[in-house]
């Protein structure tokens, strides 16, 4: 029985608890910063109560996430919510299991066409450079874009093109600080990370305040920037802080993002240790296991 199963059917509405979060340079120690000893085994003891569902919310298809869990050795999650939000799989007997609701739903934005007839649409455009295959699936066209090029004015290009065959689509931008290149991810316009979380709130009947989102790079913004409770783990870039510190104040939900900065049981808010610290802002109770 899966934590989510348990959920379901055992805990009550009030103790329930999805916690999602992004896996690069968030849950992953795999940036710069130093990740404090034994984190990561404090965030495992905590996802581990029955009462809490895990979700990892990531840009990587579903074997590098899996292959990260391994190399990592994460908790195993309920639910892996996979490129940018275009695929979200349910933890099952057998392994994991494609919520085809969610890829239909998402696959009305596109007419039925896939990402590699996105791609045949918009050759051409300049500075637009596809990303390995291995980086692309079914509803995620994703491509690296040069740090210097002019994105409002490539992102307004890419529109026209599918404006033209009545195809509507959500432009991601983010970076790749370590290796200094910009990256855009296509998507159809009702999948992003923050769509997908809705989408599995409304699955196991939780309300906004049931959860809480981790993240730190540009293709996090759009929950960080929510009404959802969030937190910017403290190794995030501080373009990303404060890119979303602005738009907060912009939507009125400055309330809903927590941005963490060390010295929570001790430890320096980076990664997992900031994923506790955003926990310990909008669910001290979930830490209890750890008194």
């Amino acid at each position: 029985m899966t934590s989510s199963d348990h959920l379901d059917s055992g805990a009550t509405r009030e103790q329930r608890l999805l916690l999602c979060t992004d896996l690069d340079r968030t849950l992953l120690p795999n940036g710069e910063a130093p990740e404090s000893a034994g984190a990561r085994e404090l965030f495992a003891r905590v996802v581990a109560q029955p009462d809490i569902s895990l979700a990892y919310v990531s840009g990587r298809h579903l074997a590098l996430v899996e292959e990260s869990i391994q190399l990592y050795g994460l908790p195993q999650p309920d639910w892996i919510l996979a490129d940018v939000g275009s695929s979200v799989y349910q933890r099952a007997s057998h392994g994991w299991s494609l919520l085809d609701p969610w890829s239909r739903h998402i696959a009305a934005d596109w007419q039925g066409l896939m990402a590699k007839d996105l791609a045949v649409l918009l050759s051409g455009l300049p500075g637009l450079n596809l990303q390995p295959d291995d980086r692309q699936n079914t509803h995620k066209l994703s491509y690296f874009v040069p740090l210097d090029v002019d994105l409002p004015a490539l992102m307004q290009a890419i529109e026209i093109r599918l404006n033209e065959r009545a195809l509507v689509a959500n432009l991601i931008p983010s970076v790749d600080e370590q290796r200094a290149i910009g990256l855009l991810d296509i998507l159809p316009q009702r999948a992003s990370k923050l769509h997908a979380i809705e989408f599995l709130l409304r699955k196991q009947g939780l309300g906004a305040e049931q959860t809480l989102f981790a993240g730190d790079s540009g293709n996090d913004l759009s929950v960080l920037t929510s009404s959802l409770p969030a937190v910017l783990v403290a190794n995030a870039h501080p373009a990303v802080v404060e890119l979303a510190a602005a738009e907060v104040r912009r939507n009125g939900t400055a309330d809903r993002l927590y941005v963490a900065r060390g010295g929570f049981l001790g430890m320096n808010g980076n990664y997992s240790a900031g994923i506790l610290e955003g926990m310990g802002h909008f669910h001290a109770e979930a830490l209890r296991v750890l008194r």
